[in-house]
């Protein structure tokens, strides 16, 4: 009987199910998809006046560790948080991603390509490099 009494006592009671933070981030996330995804592709479709690069379809996603990606079938991904950065910053993600679709590396003409839109791209790569993106961390201002 005692031990009836041990486990009707030591068992857990179900809990309210809290909210983590990835939920959280993912509630953020879908607040400013549309708003960032419109954005974007404007941004895409302006910037690729000068390089007239074919590519396929621009998905906005919420990576944990990347910007932007370019898949070798012409498609761009990016980061919906890229919509809240400066302009700038916002421009040299896209216009790198932009240049891996004629450059699928980052060769000295991959490069070169980027240097074209944004003459200047070291220093904010090298900013943008130490900015945080992590899902559970605000981006953090410039």
């Amino acid at each position: 009987m005692d031990l009836f009494f041990y486990f009707l006592k030591n068992l857990q009671k179900p809990r309210k199910r809290k909210r983590t933070s990835s939920s959280l981030e993912r509630k953020k996330y879908l607040k400013f998809k549309e708003s960032a995804e419109v954005l974007i592709k404007k941004r895409v479709l302006e910037i690729n006046e000068f390089y007239q690069f074919p590519f396929g379809k621009i998905t906005i996603r919420n990576q944990k560790t990347r910007w932007g990606s370019c898949s070798k079938s012409g498609n761009l991904n990016f980061n919906y948080k890229i919509a809240l950065l400066p302009r700038l910053y916002m421009d040299y993600v896209i216009s790198h991603e932009l240049c891996h679709l004629k450059e699928f590396n980052h060769s000295k003409n991959f490069w070169d390509l980027v240097e074209k839109t944004i003459p200047d791209y070291r220093k904010i790569r090298k900013t943008i490099r130490r900015l945080n993106i992590d899902h559970k961390k605000p981006v953090d201002p410039l």
